[in-house]
């Protein structure tokens, strides 16, 4: 099977041998039967040829080959990538013409994957084209890594073995047949690139910072470089600034990995007083040719250092003061100017120590805001012209100065009064009310007067927020201050407003008034998001970390305090701080019993009654690889009729894995026998390559191996049994005689009943398509129906004596049949019997025998002589007759009985082999042409 090539060779010019010839030693010993040393030596030879034949042959033919070819990426279909059977120099049928009419050549792709997606096999020609799929070196190999691809035995890798660590390989398994070529062929695809990629930064915006003291050449990583997935010479190169302002410029630094980083370099002094930003465009240009380039907008920032000092912009204030007026009036405010930033900027403001004692007692100055107030009453012994120096002090620096001249002016009549009446809670002139207070809340009365009741004294409210002053009717300076809408601490906490009173000469005076609102608990806690979605990989750590839970609460103190807390719907094996709102879980997740989670957490304050707010919490277990590939069951076995055709579906391997994406990806290869068997990695299908022939093999044990995607893969093994059932495809083979031209003296002497010789057979096939029978079929001669054959055994005897008139040559056909179903195969010999005292002319008889025998067939059908079941009865017959000889005798009678048992034993073991030939097997039409194997020399076999 498959080496009919190679037999054809190792025959040459030898076929004549095997041609028989009549030879007198070839029919035996007149006795009629071959000798058993020769049969054995016959035996011997024949395993020989058997196993030796085969194994040439794989030797011959049964190898792989690999071709290597390249070509750019991007190509239109039906382009030439090469061709099989030129480049393996594959025989042809062009030129001479052969000898012998050869099959034609076919090319396969073993499985339809990835790189089949790619190119186009011609079956017969063998010619590489490109596919109407346009291939994308950088989708096939950038992210592959090398990995299988899912499912399918071609693969894509980024192949560090060939001249470049960048080389992409598309490979592909070819399978070329028919048999006498048969190999398997690994197609190594390179692909090139070509420029067909932009270089792209990351994010379109970059922003880097510069302190402003940098000195000329401080260089500054760019974090962000431009990606390019081509490689090479096509990936990026340069780098370039659209506008460096003079005072920038770019160099690139390659690593030991190849990989370019940009730096900004400092070219020139900055200040950012001056200018605090700089904004420009950074260009990423390749090396391909057109080269292509991609941008981003580079944001430069200036931080900001200490500097610069304060600077008032007037060196001298004058200020004019009433003598009446109140205290806490405001006389002057001071500002000072740091154009730095943050705390570079921070000014504060103190008195110089020039200044008086009497004058830092009647003007207070503000430190942080600069503003001065009167803090005493202003009297007859006040000096009239008060000088203050004051200082603008800023960290590390020189103070400023400033001076303020206040000149007070003595008047005569006194201001108005304002006495105020709290009504709400009042504590050294602030005033607390609490939030949500319904509107017009009175806060205060105040009485308007004028001291010396002289004049006219009005009055208003200066300030800003919901309040109100009006007159309280019926009184006359009487005023009523009370809020215009609900109070919110969330949105302001403190007001200060003036109470303004003045007579009709434009003397008037002020009364500020502070109002505090007191927080009530009124806000509930809000959740940062609603939904949180989380993700964690399976078999955990116990106690992983999950999330911080962040929930605010705009009231304050206590009310504002959040906690946080599980729903009624969380797992057990799920826990929530109160405090921190870290969520952790407690046990090792298993994605396999339970994807994802979905509960509720609740943030609650502090207040009374407390207020809460509830947000869902979703978790998606994420696999890991923690599952081998698991076969439905360890050992399977198929039945298979011999002469299956090849790659024809033997049976379908199941296999699950309980894992998900690639780590559930399943891939199956033969481990053992993978030269004849092949399985579907996609569809676990197991099949063979070549038709399977009982008759050399009865039964195949091969292991499957499943293994995943994961990274590190998993695998486990399945052992495959394969059962060969026997068909009926091997007519009996005639060992005995081994040729039609042989022949046998027989004497005249010989006795009736005597054995003459023997038709010896054996058939290929098991059960009742290996039993044999025996018959003859025609016969010719003077008396031919003196001699006949056992339909068993084979053994021809002669029937009666031989006379004067007998002598001469007796032909006999002899038909040996097997029993196969439904139609038995059988094949054909002549015995040659020569009756006579001697053989004195060798050269007659052969002549004779060369003469083609008018022999008429007897379409007799052999019987074939099978034991009936019942005879088995025998045995159990034997045992009552046992018994009555033991009751007679117990002494002589023993050595008796014992003996009957063995005898009828061996009996039983007899009927029950012969029970065992009778096994049916799967039977197949088959047949051999009688005439045709008259004219052939008898093949020998191993029996």
């Amino acid at each position: 099977m498959g080496c009919r090539g190679e037999e054809r060779r190792r025959a040459g010019g030898g076929a004549g041998a095997r041609l028989g010839r009549s030879r007198r030693p070839g029919m035996g010993s007149p006795g009629g039967r071959s000798s058993p040393s020769a049969r054995g030596s016959l035996q011997h030879l024949l395993l020989f040829l058997l196993f030796v034949g085969p194994f040439n042959c794989f030797a011959s033919y049964s190898r792989a080959t690999e071709l290597f070819y390249s070509l750019n990426e991007g190509l239109p279909a039906g382009v030439l990538i090469g061709s099989l059977a030129r480049d393996l120099r594959l025989p042809t049928t062009g030129g001479q013409r052969p000898a012998a009419p050869q099959p034609p050549l076919s090319f396969t792709l073993a499985s339809r994957g990835l790189g089949g997606q790619y190119v186009h096999l011609d079956n017969r020609s063998g010619e590489l084209h490109t596919s109407a799929l346009e291939i994308d070196r950088e989708a096939l190999c950038m992210e592959s890594g090398g990995s299988t691809v899912p499912g399918e035995a071609d693969t894509v890798s980024l192949s560090s073995s060939s001249s470049s660590p960048d080389s992409c390989l598309l490979l592909l398994d070819v399978l070329v047949l028919p048999q006498e070529y048969f190999r398997l062929v690994k197609v190594k695809i390179a692909i090139r690139d070509v420029n067909d990629n932009a270089p792209r930064f990351p994010v379109p915006h970059i922003h880097l910072s510069v302190p402003e003291n940098a000195p000329v050449n401080t260089r500054l990583a760019i974090e962000h470089p431009a990606l390019d997935p081509d490689v090479g010479t096509n990936s990026v190169q340069t780098y370039r600034l659209r506008d460096n302002y003079g005072v920038f410029t770019l160099d690139v630094e390659e690593n030991e990995n190849g990989e370019r980083t940009p730096y900004l370099i400092v070219m020139g002094a900055l200040d950012r007083e001056t200018r605090e930003e700089y904004v420009t465009v950074i260009v990423a240009e390749d090396g391909g040719t057109p080269p292509l380039v991609g941008s981003a907008t580079l944001t430069i920032g200036i931080s900001d250092i200490n500097d610069n000092c304060p600077q008032f912009n007037d060196s001298q204030l004058n200020i004019t003061l009433y003598g009446n007026s109140s205290l806490g009036t405001h006389v002057a405010t001071v500002h000072a100017v740091d154009l730095d930033l943050g705390s570079n900027a921070q000014v504060t403001y103190s008195y110089s120590q020039k200044v008086p004692q009497p004058s830092r007692d009647l003007f207070h100055l503000d430190e942080s805001t600069g503003v001065i107030t009167l803090s005493s009453k202003v009297d007859g012994n006040t000096p009239r012209l008060h000088r203050l120096i004051i200082l603008g002090n800023g960290p590390g620096c020189i103070p400023a100065v400033i001076t303020v001249l206040v000149t007070i002016i003595k008047v005569t009549m006194r201001p108005p009064e304002v006495v105020p009446r709290f009504i709400a809670n009042e504590v050294e002139g602030v005033v607390y009310l609490k939030e949500l207070e319904p509107i017009n809340t009175p806060i205060a009365f105040f009485t308007i007067k004028d001291p010396d009741e002289k004049y006219k004294v009005n009055c208003y409210l200066d300030g800003d927020g919901p309040f109100r002053l009006s007159p309280y009717k019926p009184y006359n300076n009487e005023y009523l201050l009370e809020t215009t809408k609900p109070l919110d601490y969330e949105t302001q906490q403190l007001y200060e407003i003036s109470v303004v009173a003045w007579n009709s000469e434009g003397f008037n005076v002020n009364k500020v008034i502070k109002i505090q609102v007191l927080d009530d608990n009124d806000n509930s806690p809000v959740f940062s998001q609603q939904l949180i979605e989380l993700s964690i990989e399976e078999n955990n750590v116990p106690n992983a970390f999950l999330t911080k839970l962040h929930a605010t609460d705009a009231d304050s103190g206590e009310r504002g305090k959040v906690s946080y807390f599980l729903g009624p719907d969380a797992p057990s094996y799920f826990s929530l701080d109160k405090s921190t709102g870290v969520l952790t879980v407690a046990t090792q997740l298993d994605r396999e019993e339970k994807e994802k989670y979905r509960y509720t957490v609740k943030a609650v304050d502090s207040g009374f009654p407390p207020r809460e707010s509830i947000a869902t919490v979703t978790i998606t277990v994420l696999d890991k690889n923690d599952n081998s590939p698991r076969f439905i069951n360890k050992d399977f076995s198929f039945f298979v009729p011999e002469n299956f055709p090849g790659f024809g579906e033997i049976g379908v391997i199941s296999v699950t894995d309980a894992d998900a994406g690639q780590n559930g990806w399943v891939a199956l290869s033969v481990l053992n026998g993978s030269d004849i068997f092949v399985i579907d990695t996609g569809k676990g299908v197991l099949r063979a390559k070549v038709s399977l022939d009982r008759e050399q093999q009865s039964s195949y044990v091969l292991w499957i191996e499943a293994v995943d995607g994961g990274d590190p893969a998993l695998s486990s093994t399945a052992k495959i049994t394969i059962l060969l059932l026997d068909i009926n495809d091997n007519p009996p083979l005639v060992l005995f005689p081994q040729s039609n031209m042989s022949y046998l003296l027989v004497l005249p002497s010989t006795l009736p009943g005597s054995p003459i010789t023997e038709v010896y057979a054996v058939d290929k096939d098991t059960g009742m398509n290996a039993v044999i029978a025996y018959s003859i079929i025609g016969r010719r001669g003077p008396r031919p129906e003196s001699f006949r054959i056992d339909p068993k055994t084979g053994n021809i005897t002669l029937e009666e004596s031989l006379m004067q008139n007998d002598y001469g040559l007796y032909r006999l056909l002899v038909k040996v049949s097997d029993h196969g179903y439904p139609e038995p195969l059988h094949s054909t010999v002549m015995v040659n019997l020569f009756v006579n005292d001697t053989v004195s002319n060798e050269s007659y008889i052969e002549s004779l025998l060369r003469k083609e025998p008018d022999i008429s067939i007897e379409e007799k059908q052999p019987q074939i002589s099978v034991e009936p079941t019942h005879k088995k009865m025998e045995s159990a017959s034997c045992m009552p007759t046992l018994v009555a000889l033991s009751i007679i005798s117990l002494g002589s009678i023993t050595l008796v009985t014992g003996m009957g048992i063995y005898i009828c034993l061996r009996k039983g073991k007899k009927h029950h082999r012969a029970d065992e030939n009778l096994e049916v097997q799967i039977p197949l039409n088959g047949g051999i042409n009688l005439h045709m194997l008259e004219k052939k020399p008898v093949e020998i076999s191993n029996i």
